[in-house]
C-alpha cells in the first residue's frame, strides 16, 4: 500500500456523515498528514477533537483552502456538491462526494469497492460518487451470487432507519416517543408523518412513475455500478421507526439457477459480507445489532418458492456507516491499495 500521509478536507463536517468520516477515518487508522473541516457559516467556529487535536470548522467559500488537499470527502447535499466541486477539485484534489449530484454522471464513477473498486481509477473530472445507501449494502450482497450467474431480476422492500434524513431526524424520533409517553402530540417535521409506533411507505419524493426517487436510485444505480444495463430492478422503499441501520428484503432471479449451498459458500466468502442465519437457532440479522458494525449482513437466505432460478434474502448494513462514511473512505483505501499516487502534499 502506498504509506503516504495525505491532507484530507471533510465538508460538511457538523452533520451526521460528517461527524462519521471522523469516527471512521480514526477507526480506520487512515493516514492523515493534515484534516480540514468545512461547514455551512452556521457551523463554522465549531471545533471538533480528531487524534487529540482540536480542528475548528471553516466556512466553505470559493477560494483556494483545497488548494493542497489530496482528498476531501464531501457530504452536504446535492446543490452544495454541484456548487462548488469545482472550488473543491480545481487543484487537484479527488472528491469523494456522498450526495446524489453527479452519481448518473457519465464522467463519474459510482463505486462500491467490493463490487466495482477499479472503476475509482476513470475520473475525469476529479470526482467520484460514494451511491445512495440502500443500493450500497445491496449491491454487496448481490456481487458474490452475480459472479456465479448474472442477475436478470431483483424485487426489494426496503426498511429504512430514520438516519437516513439526518441528525434532526433521529433527534426527532426520540422526542415524538418521548412526547407521546407523555400524553403530548409529536412533533412532526422531517418526515411526512409521525413515524414512532409507524410505518411510512415514502421514502423522497414520488415521480412519474408512481416509484419514489429514492426507489429509481436503487434502480439506476444499481444498473450502473454493476455494468448491467439489463438488469431489472423494482424497489419499494420504507421509512420504518429505527434509529441508524436499514434493512432490505431482496428477492432475486439469476440467468441460471444458483443451489443454496453455492449460494451460502460465496456469501460468506465475500469481502464486507457476514452471513448470520440461523433461523432454527431465530438467529438473523437486526438493525438493533448491527448498528455500528462495517459489514453487510445477510441472513434468512433461502431459494425462492416461485422461482426456479431464484434466491430470497434478508440485508442489514448500518446506513451512516457502510451505506455513508464507510464506504467513502473505503474508496480512498482502494486506491491507496491498488497504486493511486495522490498529490504532491502526502509525505
Amino acid at each position: 500500500m502506498n504509506n503516504k500521509k495525505l491532507k484530507v478536507a471533510i465538508v460538511g463536517a457538523s452533520g451526521a456523515v460528517g461527524q462519521e468520516f471522523l469516527r471512521v477515518l480514526d477507526e480506520q487508522d487512515f493516514p492523515i498528514s493534515e484534516l480540514l473541516l468545512f461547514g455551512s457559516s452556521r457551523s463554522a467556529g465549531t471545533s471538533y477533537t480528531f487524534r487529540g487535536k482540536e480542528i475548528v470548522v471553516k466556512e466553505l467559500c470559493h477560494n483556494d483552502d483545497f488548494k493542497d488537499v489530496d482528498i476531501a470527502f464531501t457530504s452536504a447535499g446535492a446543490g452544495t456538491s454541484r456548487e462548488f466541486a469545482e472550488t473543491i477539485t480545481k487543484h487537484g484534489a479527488i472528491m469523494i462526494d456522498n450526495s446524489s449530484a453527479f452519481r448518473m454522471d457519465e464522467d463519474v464513477p459510482l463505486v462500491v469497492p467490493e463490487v466495482n473498486g477499479d472503476d475509482a481509477f476513470d475520473t475525469p473530472r476529479n470526482i467520484i460518487a460514494n451511491p445512495n445507501c440502500t443500493t450500497i449494502q445491496m449491491v454487496v450482497a448481490l456481487k458474490p451470487l452475480n459472479d456465479i450467474s448474472p442477475i436478470k431480476r431483483v424485487h426489494v422492500a426496503t426498511y429504512q432507519a430514520a438516519s437516513g434524513a439526518g441528525a434532526a431526524a433521529m433527534a426527532e424520533l426520540v422526542e415524538q416517543y418521548a412526547q407521546l409517553g407523555r400524553g403530548e402530540e409529536p412533533t412532526i417535521e422531517k418526515f411526512a408523518y409521525q413515524l414512532a409506533y409507524n410505518v411510512i411507505p415514502q421514502v423522497d419524493v414520488f415521480t412519474e412513475n408512481g416509484y419514489t426517487k429514492e426507489e429509481m436510485k436503487m434502480y439506476n444505480e444499481t444498473k450502473k455500478i454493476m455494468h448491467a444495463p439489463k438488469l431489472d430492478v423494482s424497489a419499494t422503499c420504507v421509512r420504518v421507526p429505527v434509529m441508524r441501520a436499514h434493512s432490505e428484503a431482496i428477492w432475486l432471479e439469476t440467468e441460471e439457477p444458483i443451489s443454496l449451498d453455492t449460494a451460502r459458500k460465496a456469501l460468506e466468502n465475500a469481502e464486507g459480507v457476514v452471513v448470520f442465519d440461523d433461523p432454527a437457532a431465530k438467529k438473523y440479522p437486526m438493525p438493533l445489532d448491527i448498528a455500528n458494525e462495517n459489514p453487510v449482513y445477510v441472513g434468512r437466505l433461502r431459494k425462492d418458492i416461485t422461482s426456479p432460478n431464484g434466491l430470497s434474502f434478508w440485508v442489514v448494513g448500518d446506513q451512516i456507516k457502510k451505506g455513508a462514511a464507510l464506504n467513502a473512505v473505503q474508496i480512498a483505501q482502494y486506491m491507496l491499495a491498488h497504486g493511486k499516487q495522490f498529490g504532491k502534499n502526502g509525505n
